[in-house]
């Protein structure tokens, strides 16, 4: 499954990229993020991984981030892999006017067993859903300094 979301963030280029290359900020905007820790590689750049720790009450998941392409201030890739399914992501940052950035967000889901397989046929408005809510959460951090840490 393919789509593409995007969000207007009422701030300069540099500063969401600064707000964005930061693994302390991903606390403040992903909802559920209990930790992350590096791998492997030179942390942000090309080749490094991170696993990240999820916990949604009942539900806890284990990522681990695999950074595709880093060409900050204006893209950023990655490959997040969990048990089940592989989300190949490419996001794109742009100033569209004085002090607004647009961010691109293109995902694509690979399931890699059957349940997953389900899960993603029969419910691919919650896969866009929480990519929608994270770009929110983001926007919501920069522009006015709202976390989701301790939510």
């Amino acid at each position: 499954m393919k789509y593409t979301t995007e969000i207007i963030i009422e701030k300069p280029l540099e500063y969401v990229i600064n707000k964005m290359d930061s693994t302390d900020n991903m606390k403040h905007w992903q909802e559920g993020l209990v930790s992350a820790e590096h791998i492997s590689g030179t942390p942000g750049e090309f080749g490094a991984k991170m696993k990240l720790n999820y916990d949604f009450g009942k539900r806890k998941m284990e990522l681990i981030e695999t950074i595709t392409k880093q060409n900050f201030p204006s893209e950023f890739h990655a490959t997040y892999t969990t048990k089940g399914m592989r989300n190949i992501q490419q996001n794109y940052f742009e100033s569209i006017e004085e002090n607004h950035t647009r961010w691109i967000c293109k995902n694509e889901f690979q399931p890699t067993n059957f349940v997953m397989n389900a899960m993603l046929f029969l419910m691919p408005r919650a896969f866009k859903k929480q990519t929608k809510t994270y770009m929110k959460n983001f926007k919501n951090f920069v522009e006015n300094g709202t976390s989701t840490a301790n939510a």
